[in-house]
């Protein structure tokens, strides 16, 4: 009796060391597995950014490639507006206003909007394996690319001059000729609408980089919930011609570099 039971304990015991040495492996497997498969659950995405900064406001799309749990690689399109720091929008005074009628706000001093088209390359990482696990995951971005400025002549409506006698304003942009009743603030009704000046606008190529500290809530939940914050830095190879450079306003000048704190919030899917 004592030989079977000593049996049966070797067989028993046996039988727990195998189990446990294939659980082991299976474990270890998966885990490799998982360490080593590309986009895990997921293998693409696709999001849609809106970035509010310093200076200005952008919105575009991102395209990802999830390489690993902890990496995706990325390229995008987004188009934004950067304003210079000197510029603050106004309106008439309110008796002006009710017997001229109302007129759109106006940036005094301004000659041009600009606008910047993005094309960017990045990468974004995950700092720890909560990134595996539902739940707030930090994460690095950083991208860089080309940029396209696009500049629109900025029109006000301004105070016929004696010969016009058809109207009370006609809208002009800046020029060297007009630029006494350009800054002349009594003559400045308003701005124009948008789309004066589209025709005429001009283009400078350029660069830009960001780096940010990603948050995201379910780095692998199928919809995509992030926000990120960070600093950007748009250059070009000249001067941007956004405000009038005057006597009259010996402080304002125009650069070629502008570099912004932002905050991106985005939203979408993985597939």
């Amino acid at each position: 009796m004592k030989n079977i039971n000593l049996r049966l304990i070797c067989l028993a015991f046996s039988l727990s060391l195998s189990v446990l040495a294939t659980a082991q492996q299976t474990l270890s497997l998966g885990q490799n597995n998982y360490q080593s498969r590309k986009g895990v659950v997921y293998n693409k995405e696709v999001a849609f950014n809106f970035k509010p900064h310093t200076n200005g406001l952008a919105a575009g799309l991102q395209f990802g490639n999830i390489r690993a749990y902890n990496r995706t690689s990325y390229w995008g399109l987004e188009i934004g507006e950067i304003k210079h720091v000197r510029e603050t929008r106004q309106n008439k005074s309110n008796q002006i206003a009710a017997l001229e009628g109302a007129f759109r706000g106006f940036v005094y001093g301004k000659q041009n909007n600009f606008y910047a088209l993005r094309a960017t390359f990045g990468e974004k990482r995950y700092l720890s394996e909560k990134a595996r696990r539902k739940g707030l995951a930090l994460g690095l971005d950083y991208s860089a690319g080309a940029s396209l400025g696009i500049l629109k002549p900025y029109y006000l409506l301004l105070r016929f001059v004696p010969e016009d006698f058809n109207r009370n304003f006609r809208s002009e942009r800046y020029s060297i000729e007009n630029e006494s009743r350009f800054l002349d603030i009594n003559s400045i009704y308003g701005a124009d609408g948008f789309s004066k000046g589209l025709g005429q606008s001009s283009f400078m190529p350029g660069g830009h980089a960001k780096v940010a500290l990603h948050f995201d809530w379910g780095a692998f939940d199928e919809f995509i919930k992030a926000f990120e914050v960070g600093i950007m830095a748009d250059f070009y190879f000249k001067k941007v011609p956004i405000m009038i450079e005057t006597e009259a306003a010996p402080n304002v000048q125009n650069q070629p570099l502008f570099l912004n704190l932002f905050l991106n919030v985005q939203l979408g899917k993985r597939s």
